[in-house]
Protein backbone atom coordinates (compact mmCIF):
# COMPACT_ATOMS: atom_id res chain seq x y z
CA UNK A 1 0.00 0.00 0.00
CA UNK A 2 2.85 2.38 0.78
CA UNK A 3 4.28 1.77 -2.70
CA UNK A 4 0.93 2.58 -4.33
CA UNK A 5 0.64 5.76 -2.27
CA UNK A 6 4.11 6.97 -3.30
CA UNK A 7 3.46 6.04 -6.92
CA UNK A 8 0.14 7.93 -6.89
CA UNK A 9 1.83 11.00 -5.35
CA UNK A 10 4.58 10.88 -8.01
CA UNK A 11 2.00 10.53 -10.77
CA UNK A 12 -0.01 13.49 -9.44
CA UNK A 13 3.10 15.69 -9.35
CA UNK A 14 4.03 14.66 -12.90
CA UNK A 15 0.54 15.37 -14.25
CA UNK A 16 0.50 18.74 -12.48
CA UNK A 17 3.87 19.70 -14.01
CA UNK A 18 2.80 18.62 -17.51
CA UNK A 19 -0.50 20.52 -17.28
CA UNK A 20 1.27 23.67 -16.00
CA UNK A 21 3.85 23.45 -18.79
CA UNK A 22 1.10 22.98 -21.38
CA UNK A 23 -0.73 26.08 -20.08
CA UNK A 24 2.45 28.17 -20.35
CA UNK A 25 3.03 26.96 -23.92
CA UNK A 26 -0.56 27.81 -24.88
CA UNK A 27 -0.22 31.29 -23.38
CA UNK A 28 3.03 31.91 -25.23
CA UNK A 29 1.64 30.69 -28.55
CA UNK A 30 -1.49 32.76 -28.04
CA UNK A 31 0.51 35.89 -27.25
CA UNK A 32 2.85 35.44 -30.21
CA UNK A 33 -0.05 34.86 -32.62
CA UNK A 34 -1.62 38.28 -31.95
CA UNK A 35 -1.61 40.70 -34.89
CA UNK A 36 1.47 42.92 -34.98
CA UNK A 37 -0.73 45.99 -35.11
CA UNK A 38 -1.71 45.45 -31.45
CA UNK A 39 1.89 45.60 -30.24
CA UNK A 40 2.15 49.38 -30.20
CA UNK A 41 0.18 52.48 -29.35
CA UNK A 42 0.54 56.22 -29.78
CA UNK A 43 1.12 58.24 -26.62
CA UNK A 44 0.48 62.01 -26.58
CA UNK A 45 1.66 64.38 -23.85
CA UNK A 46 1.18 68.15 -23.69
CA UNK A 47 4.63 69.64 -23.16
CA UNK A 48 3.03 73.09 -22.97
CA UNK A 49 1.04 72.04 -19.90
CA UNK A 50 4.16 70.48 -18.39
CA UNK A 51 6.19 73.67 -18.89
CA UNK A 52 3.37 75.84 -17.52
CA UNK A 53 3.06 73.63 -14.43
CA UNK A 54 6.80 73.83 -13.79
CA UNK A 55 6.71 77.61 -14.11
CA UNK A 56 3.72 77.89 -11.77
CA UNK A 57 5.28 75.58 -9.17
CA UNK A 58 8.49 77.61 -9.08
CA UNK A 59 6.69 80.96 -8.91
CA UNK A 60 4.53 79.72 -6.03
CA UNK A 61 7.72 79.38 -4.00
CA UNK A 62 9.70 82.41 -5.20
CA UNK A 63 6.90 85.04 -5.24
CA UNK A 64 5.07 86.47 -2.23
CA UNK A 65 1.38 85.66 -1.86
CA UNK A 66 0.08 88.86 -3.42
CA UNK A 67 2.43 88.68 -6.39
CA UNK A 68 1.52 85.02 -6.97
CA UNK A 69 -2.20 85.86 -6.84
CA UNK A 70 -1.65 88.57 -9.44
CA UNK A 71 0.21 86.02 -11.59
CA UNK A 72 -2.67 83.53 -11.32
CA UNK A 73 -5.19 86.22 -12.28
CA UNK A 74 -3.17 87.19 -15.34
CA UNK A 75 -2.85 83.52 -16.30
CA UNK A 76 -6.61 83.00 -16.03
CA UNK A 77 -7.26 86.08 -18.14
CA UNK A 78 -4.76 84.94 -20.75
CA UNK A 79 -6.32 81.48 -20.86
CA UNK A 80 -9.78 83.00 -21.39
CA UNK A 81 -8.48 85.21 -24.17
CA UNK A 82 -7.00 82.22 -25.98
CA UNK A 83 -9.75 79.73 -25.08
CA UNK A 84 -11.47 80.12 -28.42
CA UNK A 85 -8.29 80.38 -30.46
CA UNK A 86 -7.15 77.37 -32.43
CA UNK A 87 -3.45 77.43 -31.60
CA UNK A 88 -1.06 75.95 -34.10
CA UNK A 89 0.73 72.83 -32.97
CA UNK A 90 4.36 71.79 -32.67
CA UNK A 91 4.66 68.02 -32.68
CA UNK A 92 7.76 66.95 -30.75
CA UNK A 93 9.44 63.63 -31.59
CA UNK A 94 12.51 61.96 -30.10
CA UNK A 95 14.89 59.63 -31.90
CA UNK A 96 17.77 58.05 -29.96
CA UNK A 97 19.19 55.73 -32.59
CA UNK A 98 21.34 52.64 -32.14
CA UNK A 99 23.61 50.94 -34.66
CA UNK A 100 20.80 48.84 -36.12
CA UNK A 101 18.41 51.84 -36.33
CA UNK A 102 15.53 49.73 -35.05
CA UNK A 103 14.00 52.93 -33.65
CA UNK A 104 12.87 53.79 -37.19
CA UNK A 105 9.85 51.50 -36.67
CA UNK A 106 8.47 53.86 -34.04
CA UNK A 107 9.46 56.91 -36.07
CA UNK A 108 7.51 55.80 -39.12
CA UNK A 109 4.34 55.34 -37.04
CA UNK A 110 4.79 58.76 -35.41
CA UNK A 111 5.34 60.47 -38.77
CA UNK A 112 2.31 58.76 -40.30
CA UNK A 113 0.11 59.87 -37.40
CA UNK A 114 1.25 63.49 -37.66
CA UNK A 115 0.81 63.69 -41.43
CA UNK A 116 -2.81 62.57 -41.07
CA UNK A 117 -3.85 65.45 -38.78
CA UNK A 118 -1.32 68.29 -39.09
CA UNK A 119 -2.05 71.61 -40.79
CA UNK A 120 0.51 73.40 -42.99
CA UNK A 121 0.87 76.02 -40.24
CA UNK A 122 2.01 73.35 -37.74
CA UNK A 123 5.62 72.39 -37.17
CA UNK A 124 7.56 69.26 -36.21
CA UNK A 125 10.57 69.20 -33.89
CA UNK A 126 12.78 66.11 -33.80
CA UNK A 127 15.13 65.75 -30.84
CA UNK A 128 17.85 63.60 -32.35
CA UNK A 129 20.73 61.65 -30.82
CA UNK A 130 22.69 59.15 -32.89
CA UNK A 131 26.24 58.27 -33.82
CA UNK A 132 25.13 56.33 -36.91
CA UNK A 133 24.76 52.70 -37.90
CA UNK A 134 23.57 50.54 -40.78
CA UNK A 135 23.03 52.28 -44.11
CA UNK A 136 19.61 50.87 -44.95
CA UNK A 137 18.23 51.67 -41.47
CA UNK A 138 19.34 55.30 -41.39
CA UNK A 139 18.45 55.75 -45.05
CA UNK A 140 14.88 54.75 -44.18
CA UNK A 141 14.89 57.05 -41.14
CA UNK A 142 15.94 60.00 -43.34
CA UNK A 143 13.19 59.07 -45.80
CA UNK A 144 10.62 59.17 -42.99
CA UNK A 145 11.68 62.73 -42.17
CA UNK A 146 11.46 63.64 -45.85
CA UNK A 147 7.79 62.59 -45.72
CA UNK A 148 7.13 65.49 -43.34
CA UNK A 149 8.60 67.97 -45.79
CA UNK A 150 6.61 66.45 -48.63
CA UNK A 151 3.52 67.06 -46.51
CA UNK A 152 4.51 70.79 -46.39
CA UNK A 153 5.32 70.67 -42.67
CA UNK A 154 8.31 72.61 -41.36
CA UNK A 155 10.82 70.24 -39.77
CA UNK A 156 13.26 71.41 -37.11
CA UNK A 157 15.94 69.00 -35.91
CA UNK A 158 17.56 69.67 -32.55
CA UNK A 159 20.72 67.89 -31.38
CA UNK A 160 22.10 68.24 -27.86
CA UNK A 161 24.76 65.51 -27.94
CA UNK A 162 25.53 63.86 -31.28
CA UNK A 163 24.31 63.63 -34.88
CA UNK A 164 27.11 61.86 -36.69
CA UNK A 165 27.15 59.82 -39.89
CA UNK A 166 23.70 58.19 -40.08
CA UNK A 167 22.54 60.72 -37.50
CA UNK A 168 23.66 63.55 -39.76
CA UNK A 169 22.02 61.82 -42.72
CA UNK A 170 18.76 62.30 -40.85
CA UNK A 171 19.46 65.79 -39.49
CA UNK A 172 20.40 67.40 -42.79
CA UNK A 173 16.92 66.68 -44.20
CA UNK A 174 15.47 69.34 -41.88
CA UNK A 175 14.34 72.85 -42.79
CA UNK A 176 16.25 74.09 -39.75
CA UNK A 177 19.03 72.29 -37.86
CA UNK A 178 19.99 73.54 -34.39
CA UNK A 179 22.52 72.01 -32.02
CA UNK A 180 24.18 72.63 -28.65
CA UNK A 181 27.68 74.20 -28.64
CA UNK A 182 29.47 70.95 -27.80
CA UNK A 183 27.28 68.54 -29.76
CA UNK A 184 29.23 66.34 -32.17
CA UNK A 185 28.15 66.76 -35.79
CA UNK A 186 29.26 65.43 -39.17
CA UNK A 187 31.13 62.19 -39.87
CA UNK A 188 29.97 62.07 -43.49
CA UNK A 189 31.70 58.80 -44.24
CA UNK A 190 31.27 55.04 -44.44
CA UNK A 191 33.07 52.23 -42.64
CA UNK A 192 32.85 48.43 -42.73
CA UNK A 193 34.91 46.12 -40.55
CA UNK A 194 34.92 42.42 -39.81
CA UNK A 195 37.40 39.97 -38.29
CA UNK A 196 38.95 37.11 -40.24
CA UNK A 197 39.58 33.77 -38.52
CA UNK A 198 41.04 31.94 -41.50
CA UNK A 199 44.58 31.62 -40.09
CA UNK A 200 43.24 30.43 -36.75
CA UNK A 201 41.11 27.78 -38.44
CA UNK A 202 44.04 26.57 -40.54
CA UNK A 203 46.26 26.37 -37.46
CA UNK A 204 43.69 24.09 -35.83
CA UNK A 205 43.20 22.03 -39.03
CA UNK A 206 39.64 23.27 -39.59
CA UNK A 207 38.46 23.45 -43.19
CA UNK A 208 35.96 26.14 -44.21
CA UNK A 209 33.89 25.90 -47.37
CA UNK A 210 31.76 28.63 -48.88
CA UNK A 211 29.79 28.07 -52.07
CA UNK A 212 28.31 31.01 -53.96
CA UNK A 213 26.68 31.68 -57.32
CA UNK A 214 27.85 34.98 -58.74
CA UNK A 215 31.42 36.28 -58.69
CA UNK A 216 30.81 38.91 -56.05
CA UNK A 217 28.05 37.31 -54.00
CA UNK A 218 30.48 37.43 -51.11
CA UNK A 219 33.51 39.68 -51.50
CA UNK A 220 34.98 39.30 -48.00
CA UNK A 221 34.42 36.52 -45.52
CA UNK A 222 35.11 35.98 -41.84
CA UNK A 223 36.26 32.37 -42.13
CA UNK A 224 37.61 31.93 -45.65
CA UNK A 225 40.80 33.32 -47.18
CA UNK A 226 40.22 36.80 -48.60
CA UNK A 227 41.95 38.07 -51.73
CA UNK A 228 42.79 41.44 -53.28
CA UNK A 229 40.01 41.18 -55.89
CA UNK A 230 37.40 40.79 -53.15
CA UNK A 231 38.92 43.63 -51.13
CA UNK A 232 38.92 45.97 -54.12
CA UNK A 233 35.29 45.17 -54.94
CA UNK A 234 34.31 45.73 -51.33
CA UNK A 235 36.12 49.09 -51.33
CA UNK A 236 34.27 50.09 -54.52
CA UNK A 237 30.95 49.34 -52.83
CA UNK A 238 31.90 51.52 -49.87
CA UNK A 239 32.89 54.36 -52.20
CA UNK A 240 29.55 54.04 -53.97
CA UNK A 241 27.69 54.35 -50.65
CA UNK A 242 29.83 57.34 -49.71
CA UNK A 243 28.97 59.05 -52.98
CA UNK A 244 25.27 58.48 -52.39
CA UNK A 245 25.70 59.94 -48.89
CA UNK A 246 27.44 63.02 -50.30
CA UNK A 247 24.71 63.52 -52.90
CA UNK A 248 22.06 63.20 -50.20
CA UNK A 249 23.72 65.88 -48.05
CA UNK A 250 24.27 68.20 -51.03
CA UNK A 251 20.64 67.87 -52.09
CA UNK A 252 19.42 68.64 -48.57
CA UNK A 253 21.85 71.54 -47.98
CA UNK A 254 22.72 72.98 -51.41
CA UNK A 255 24.79 75.84 -49.97
CA UNK A 256 27.09 73.50 -48.06
CA UNK A 257 30.61 72.85 -49.36
CA UNK A 258 30.27 69.06 -49.31
CA UNK A 259 33.78 68.49 -50.67
CA UNK A 260 35.18 70.16 -47.57
CA UNK A 261 33.11 68.30 -44.97
CA UNK A 262 32.58 64.81 -46.50
CA UNK A 263 35.85 63.53 -45.04
CA UNK A 264 34.43 61.39 -42.24
CA UNK A 265 35.42 64.00 -39.63
CA UNK A 266 33.22 65.25 -36.81
CA UNK A 267 33.05 68.77 -35.43
CA UNK A 268 31.71 70.34 -32.28
CA UNK A 269 28.59 72.46 -32.69
CA UNK A 270 30.25 75.88 -32.92
CA UNK A 271 32.69 74.72 -35.62
CA UNK A 272 29.93 72.82 -37.43
CA UNK A 273 27.95 76.06 -37.52
CA UNK A 274 30.86 77.92 -39.10
CA UNK A 275 31.16 75.20 -41.76
CA UNK A 276 27.44 75.37 -42.57
CA UNK A 277 26.61 71.90 -41.25
CA UNK A 278 24.07 73.40 -38.82
CA UNK A 279 21.94 76.54 -38.92
CA UNK A 280 21.94 77.72 -35.34
CA UNK A 281 23.56 77.10 -31.95
CA UNK A 282 20.78 76.38 -29.47
CA UNK A 283 19.78 73.65 -27.03
CA UNK A 284 16.51 71.77 -27.45
CA UNK A 285 15.32 73.28 -24.15
CA UNK A 286 15.63 76.87 -25.40
CA UNK A 287 14.12 75.92 -28.74
CA UNK A 288 11.00 74.46 -27.12
CA UNK A 289 10.66 77.35 -24.67
CA UNK A 290 10.69 79.82 -27.56
CA UNK A 291 8.16 77.81 -29.57
CA UNK A 292 5.90 77.45 -26.53
CA UNK A 293 5.22 81.20 -26.68
CA UNK A 294 3.25 80.84 -29.92
CA UNK A 295 2.44 77.14 -30.31
CA UNK A 296 0.95 74.27 -28.36
CA UNK A 297 3.66 71.66 -27.86
CA UNK A 298 2.58 68.03 -28.13
CA UNK A 299 5.03 65.19 -27.61
CA UNK A 300 4.21 62.18 -29.80
CA UNK A 301 5.63 58.77 -28.91
CA UNK A 302 4.85 55.41 -30.45
CA UNK A 303 5.34 52.87 -27.68
CA UNK A 304 5.76 49.19 -28.47
CA UNK A 305 4.11 46.71 -26.14
CA UNK A 306 6.15 43.71 -25.03
CA UNK A 307 4.61 40.33 -25.72
CA UNK A 308 4.51 37.52 -23.17
CA UNK A 309 7.41 35.76 -24.89
CA UNK A 310 9.53 38.90 -24.54
CA UNK A 311 8.63 39.26 -20.87
CA UNK A 312 9.61 35.62 -20.23
CA UNK A 313 12.95 36.14 -21.95
CA UNK A 314 12.12 33.90 -24.90
CA UNK A 315 13.38 36.49 -27.35
CA UNK A 316 16.96 35.39 -26.73
CA UNK A 317 16.96 33.03 -29.69
CA UNK A 318 15.94 35.85 -31.98
CA UNK A 319 18.73 38.01 -30.58
CA UNK A 320 21.33 35.29 -31.16
CA UNK A 321 20.07 34.70 -34.70
CA UNK A 322 20.27 38.43 -35.37
CA UNK A 323 23.86 38.65 -34.11
CA UNK A 324 24.95 35.66 -36.22
CA UNK A 325 23.26 37.12 -39.30
CA UNK A 326 25.08 40.41 -38.83
CA UNK A 327 28.44 38.72 -38.36
CA UNK A 328 28.00 36.62 -41.47
CA UNK A 329 26.76 39.46 -43.67
CA UNK A 330 28.93 42.11 -45.30
CA UNK A 331 27.06 44.93 -43.62
CA UNK A 332 28.22 48.43 -44.55
CA UNK A 333 27.70 50.88 -41.76
CA UNK A 334 27.56 54.61 -41.32
CA UNK A 335 29.58 54.94 -38.15
CA UNK A 336 30.84 57.79 -36.06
Amino acid sequence: MEFLYEYGLFLAKTVTFVVAFAIIVVLIVGASSKPKASKGELAIESLSEKLDQQKKALLSVTLDKNAFKDFEKSEKKASKDTANENLNKVFVLSFKGGVDAKEVESLRNEVTAIIQIAKPSDKVVLKLESGGGVVHGYGLAASQLARLKQAKLELIVSVDKIAASGGYMMACVSDKFVCAPFAMVGSIGVIAQLPNFNKLLKKNHVEFEQITAGEFKRTLTMFGENNDIGREKFKQELEQIHELFREHVQSARPNLNVEKVATGETWFGTDAHKLGLVDEIQTSDDLLLALNEQFELLEITYKTKKGLSDKLGLGVTGIIDNVIAKLLSKSKELYH
